[in-house]
């Protein structure tokens, strides 16, 4: 008997075509906005939340103490990230994740729950 492929092969075969396709294709993308919540090693107990166009110079800039708001707990981990398509949106939500609902919105969501053994 011969091998032939199974339903499941088949379906990464085209992931990956898809994939290949996307990575071909010839459109605009447009520039990103980050709203990012990172956490302190040192102090796990210390979170940030900030905005920008460029994460991983943002975090970089963050863990060689290059953010005077931040320096002090540095090293930094990044939690989570939510991309926007607009400066104007991406503000938005920064300005509400710092607002009381804004930072129980993220405690309950965006946070990761602690293991609790």
């Amino acid at each position: 008997m011969g091998s032939t492929p199974t339903a499941s092969t088949n379906l990464r075969q085209r992931r990956r075509l898809s994939a290949e396709a996307l990575a071909k294709a010839d459109y605009p993308v447009p520039k990103m906005y980050y709203v990012y919540l990172i956490q302190s090693q040192s102090h796990p107990k210390e979170h940030y939340t900030g905005r920008t166009s460029d994460l991983k110079a943002r975090l970089a800039k963050h863990n060689e103490g290059g953010v005077p708001h931040t320096a002090k707990f540095k090293p930094w981990t990044l939690q989570t990230y939510t991309a926007f398509t607009t400066k104007e949106q991406a503000t938005k939500f920064e300005l509400y994740l710092k607002t009381g609902s804004g930072r129980a919105f993220a405690t309950r969501h965006l946070w990761p729950t602690p293991n609790i053994a």
